[in-house]
């Protein structure tokens, strides 16, 4: 590592909130490392991620930097208001984001494209502030995202429920999927939106990027909510051998997931929601707290 960094990361939207806070299947948070602001995702629905910001305090016109993870509309809906807020912000995704793409459940289609209104935003952001990204880049010292992701794990598979059409003829790989990393004194932060790429691929490849595999918390969707019990125990098995200090179970893990989480990591686990913060401080000393719409007030 070259540089290190002391973020202090907000959830501002799960599928769990805290007091005064709203919920929806989406997400989104906020980083705050220096005088850096980075959004990464932006939920499903505008307004609510605008909402429990300003409930939090937090200014999104301040935004420098947003990271889609992928294009999925839960993590995507939000993209056109942020960019009439913060209209100087440089955008980083994957050129895959905005294909079209649908989920199909028991022979029902189901457009999970980014939203329209998003795509049209994005189309009028200038050439130089969109970052396509096809390999890893930085977004200020310590500071990573990795473009794709190598799919190398023997048990990580995205599911077969995901096309780029709605009558199932395209499977999709979610060739987007992507994550932020940041590097502190004491180990990696990786965050992931839904981490379609496969959670052990993911870490597995941040890793490699930077030359650690000390991890200090790793915090995001993990998308094993229709892991079978095998994945699951090969997940907890790669995850044991990173020793993470700090596992933040987000949005799409899954109940399952998180029970199995919490029986081998115990109190390294701490299931997500809108409001809760993750801090690491000068002192490289990391804690986790929760803020409601009423302690923010």
């Amino acid at each position: 590592m070259t540089s290190t960094v002391s973020p202090r990361i907000t959830i501002l939207v799960d599928n769990r909130a805290a007091a005064g806070l709203t919920t929806e299947h989406g997400f989104s948070l906020w980083v705050e490392v220096g005088n850096r602001h980075i959004l990464f995702d932006t939920g499903q629905k505008s307004g609510l991620l605008v909402e429990n910001a300003s409930l939090l305090g937090i200014d999104l016109a301040e935004t420098d930097s947003i990271v889609l993870s992928h294009g999925h509309y839960d993590h995507s809906g939000g993209l056109s208001q942020i960019l009439r807020l913060a209209p100087q912000a440089e955008i980083y995704l994957h050129p895959a984001a905005v294909a079209p793409r649908c989920s199909i459940v028991a022979g029902v289609p189901k457009s999970i494209k980014m939203p329209t209104i998003s795509q049209m935003a994005l189309n009028r952001v200038p050439m130089e502030k969109l970052h396509w990204l096809q390999r890893e880049d930085h977004l200020g010292p310590g500071i990573g995202v990795t473009g794709p992701i190598p799919r190398l794990s023997s048990f990580e598979e995205n599911g077969s429920s995901f096309f780029l059409d709605c009558v199932g003829l395209r499977p999709d790989p979610i060739d987007d999927d992507l994550a932020l990393w940041m590097e502190t004194t004491q180990g990696l932060i990786v965050i992931v939106g839904c981490a379609h790429a496969g959670l052990i691929n993911t870490i597995n490849y941040v890793s490699r990027l930077t030359g650690d595999r000390r991890i200090r918390a790793i915090i995001g969707g993990f998308h094993l909510q229709s892991a079978g019990p095998q994945r699951l125990r090969q997940t907890v098995a790669a995850l044991q051998a990173y020793n993470p200090e700090l596992i933040v179970p987000c949005h799409c893990t899954g109940e399952a997931a998180v029970a199995i989480l919490q029986d081998t990591f115990g109190e390294r686990v701490c299931p997500g929601m809108a409001g809760m913060i993750c801090r690491i401080d000068h002192q490289s000393q990391l804690t986790i707290s929760h803020r409601s719409a009423m302690t923010a007030a």
